[in-house]
């Protein structure tokens, strides 16, 4: 039986090989690259990201990341974001306080967490809806998070999940037709990681 294509973006994001070694035990034949031929070939795509918001957008643009997104997401050909590759999915950020662009696809601030304790790190539990495909078999599960900023809103039209932490109720993941995205990392989340990255391949 074939295993499903998937492309991990290589945009220089540290810390990418947890995350293809993760896919590839989920059942994925993955591949690191930021060509954009394999890029619209593969069956998904998945946009890391690691470190401050304005830094990933800056390198997301020296590769021509925008565009092949746009390009599948418009094809209706699904895209996984995971973590900053979550949160430049939406509009803006004010990371460090300034503001800086996101991809636009879903309106939205990427703001600072209000918690005593900031960064984010650990488990938390998040609040997925009834109708989630990435959270199907994982109620009351703890998922891992490392992060200082989040957005706060998401749009009536997609399928929000919802964490907090300190004060803050913050977007922890967006289900959207074919774009999907994560503020956790599902691949340091344990078994529960590898069922939502299981149940994100089985959509493909």
């Amino acid at each position: 039986m074939s295993r499903t294509s998937v492309v991990v973006l290589d945009y220089g994001s540290g810390n990418v090989r947890s995350a293809v070694r993760a896919l590839e035990r989920a059942g994925a034949d993955v591949e690191l690259t930021a060509d954009a031929d394999k890029v619209a070939a593969a069956a998904g795509l998945v946009v890391p990201g690691v470190g401050a918001f304005a830094h990933v957008m800056q390198a997301l643009h020296a590769v021509g990341a925008p565009r092949l997104i746009e390009r599948r997401l418009a094809g209706g050909r699904p895209v996984l974001g995971i973590c900053v590759g979550h949160q430049v999915m939406f509009e803006s950020s004010v990371e460090h306080g300034t503001e800086a662009e996101g991809l636009g696809e879903w309106p939205g601030l990427v703001e600072r967490l209000d918690a005593p304790v900031v960064p984010h790190m650990g488990w938390s539990e998040v609040e997925p809806p009834a109708d989630s495909a990435l959270f199907a078999g994982l109620a009351d599960q703890r998922f891992y998070f490392v992060h200082s900023y989040a957005a706060r809103t998401a749009p009536d039209y997609v399928r929000t999940t919802w964490a907090s932490h300190g004060s803050t109720r913050f977007v922890a993941a967006v289900e959207n037709g074919p774009l999907s995205a994560t503020q956790f990392h599902p691949e340091k989340s344990g078994d529960a990681g590898a069922q939502l990255l299981r149940n994100w391949l089985g959509t493909l």
